[in-house]
């Protein structure tokens, strides 16, 4: 069975949108949470073994990579909550104006990376 319908063109002749990548974006954080938070658990089962463990734990969290990695899970976790805030606001037909979309982008941007930075700061 043929049919002669055009095919679709490729991906990268369609335009970035910016809304577009601000959702791949929170998807994306959202399975960077979820692996952090097996990471956390692994973390809470490595201070229940005992003091072996844990020091072994303790010896490979002061490795440079160790802190990069929290620093951007720290991230991904502020730029998730406030990202949701914005789609919450969404579900109730605040804030659709084009304008007003992109705006709102910004600012999660920014208080995602002043919240980490902040919370980075006060550890």
């Amino acid at each position: 069975m043929s049919l002669n319908r055009p095919l679709s063109p490729h991906l990268s002749i369609h335009k970035k949108v910016l809304t577009a990548t601000f959702s791949i974006f929170h998807r994306f954080t959202g399975i960077c949470l979820s692996l952090g938070s097996v990471l956390l658990a692994i973390w809470i089962i490595l201070i229940a073994l005992g003091p072996t463990y844990y020091s072994k734990f303790q010896a490979l969290s002061s490795l440079i990579v160790f802190k990069v990695f929290l620093f951007l899970w720290t991230l991904t976790i502020f730029y998730h909550l406030y990202n949701g805030i914005r789609y919450l606001f969404w579900s109730y037909g605040k804030m659709m104006e084009l304008n007003m979309v992109y705006k709102s982008g910004y600012v999660v941007i920014i208080l995602s990376i002043l919240s980490t930075i902040l919370t980075w700061i006060s550890i």
